[in-house]
């Protein structure tokens, strides 16, 4: 017999309807709540019969039977934040609001008024059973109809959005979350509103469709960094840098838009081992082949990036680099995240035009180089630093460069290749990419092959 060893986790509560689809509703509560580490307990209010195309049918649970599930739950476990979801009917909003008085932590309130396609999805009645539950709420996270509905302020930029957020908190709620995902423009602005004044989250549009679960991922995600002891702002700052990173990476499943990927930073931390090797993988496979022909002189760098990566830390590569030596190339140290700024930071780049692209490295470039690399014929590119609108930092040059590269390109396949024609103190360079390990080490190696000939 074995001794148990039980984990201890924060609990959090979700109050919201079942999505059969998967992508919304506590089943991505749940999900969320587990990929931060979070032990999550549900209330079910409603079951729909839905999937990635939309709603079929919806039943919403008797009233008493959600308090009884709400009672069950706070009756046994700590809870250490809760969220609400689809309450569907006027009663069950009441039902909440009631609840939610005697809540001694704290409460997000997704407020799920109005569907994708602009309805409204409750009752007059319901609406207004809304201001009772906001006032006994942590956090309010509307969208920008769901704002307009409260408010009556249409929010179409940063400034309404505070507007609304403002009158909101009027109905009594601590803070009020106004997302912009709803409000056209190349930037998605979150503004958060508080008794302490405004702060704004910005960030890149993704140009996708598969936000199916969105709201309720951003909810729970909220709810689950309060439960583990963040402020409000913390709990939304990590709580929306979650939520880029899960869209932009989206569950590719179903017929439609797909949804979600509750698990992207789960599966990401998971990843940073296997990465790791792949990159010592490749190192090996170069110091046992001698591509000290490919060798700059600033030295060359292997660097491998999480399926999921979106940051430097996120990237494996060498410390001190590859360099010549009498007997052939040598690391100087060995492979450890954030180890390249200069390599890492074109591949994450690159990343943005071909999300598939991991692996990435520096080679020499010159004449015989660039003979080479068109006697194999590989997909090329390049940028001239010449043509860089301001000289900036050399980071800032990398994701210049790779977008130069990559932009423009069409149905083309992405560049195998990206030359850098270098300028003055900057040494020409010649970058390789690849999807994964072994294809990377064998370019390396054949255009070492190439330019030896």
């Amino acid at each position: 017999m074995r001794t148990p060893a039980p984990d201890s986790r924060p609990v959090a509560l979700t109050i919201a309807g079942s999505d059969s689809g998967g992508g919304a509703g506590i089943q991505a509560d749940l999900a969320t709540m587990t990929a931060h580490g979070v032990f999550g307990t549900s209330a079910i209010t409603a079951v729909t019969a839905q999937h990635t195309r939309g709603v079929e049918r919806s039943f919403a649970l008797p009233a008493e039977e959600v308090d009884a599930q709400i009672e069950a739950v706070t009756g046994d476990f700590d809870v250490g934040a809760a969220k609400t979801g689809m309450l569907a009917t006027t009663e069950l909003v009441e039902t909440v609001a009631e609840r939610a008085s005697s809540f001694a932590f704290p409460l997000v309130v997704d407020p799920v008024m109005v569907a994708t396609s602009g309805d409204r999805l409750l009752e007059p009645a319901a609406e207004r059973a809304y201001e009772d539950l906001l006032s006994d709420t942590t956090l309010a996270t509307p969208n920008a109809d769901e704002a307009e509905v409260l408010t009556d302020i249409a929010v179409t930029d940063e400034e309404s959005a505070r507007e609304a957020g403002e009158a909101i908190r009027e109905l009594g709620v601590d803070a009020a979350l106004v997302k912009g995902g709803h409000v056209p423009g190349e930037t998605v602005r979150d503004v958060l509103v508080t008794e302490d004044g405004t702060t704004t989250f910005e960030h890149p549009r993704i140009d996708t469709a598969a936000t199916h679960g969105s709201g309720c991922a951003l909810s729970a995600a909220i709810a689950a960094r309060l439960a583990t002891g963040d402020d409000l702002e913390t709990a939304v700052s990590g709580a929306t840098d979650f939520l880029v990173r899960a869209v932009r990476y989206a569950y590719d499943v179903g017929e439609g838009d797909g949804a979600v990927n509750h698990a992207v930073e789960l599966r990401n931390a998971a990843a940073r081992e296997a990465t790791s090797e792949e990159v010592q993988t490749i190192v090996d496979r170069l110091v046992d082949a001698d591509v000290s022909e490919l060798v700059p002189e600033v030295g060359m760098n292997v660097v491998g990036a999480t399926p999921y990566a979106e940051a430097v830390d996120e990237t494996a590569a060498v410390e001190g680099r590859i360099t010549r030596t009498l007997s052939g190339i040598q690391p100087n140290r060995g492979v450890r995240f954030g180890a390249s700024s200069h390599v890492a930071r074109f591949l994450l780049a690159a990343r943005e035009f071909s999300p598939d692209c991991r692996f990435a490295v520096n080679c020499r470039f010159g004449p015989d180089v660039e003979a080479a690399l068109a006697e194999l014929g590989w997909e090329r590119a390049e940028y001239d630093r010449a043509d860089e609108p301001t000289a900036d930092e050399e980071g800032e040059t990398m994701g210049w460069g790779a977008r130069q590269a990559f932009v423009d390109r069409n149905d083309e396949e992405p560049p195998t290749a990206v030359i850098d024609r270098g300028a003055v103190g900057k040494e020409a360079m010649t970058k390789l990419l690849a999807d994964d390990a072994a294809t990377l080490a064998e370019r390396v190696v054949a255009l070492d092959s190439e330019v030896r000939r």
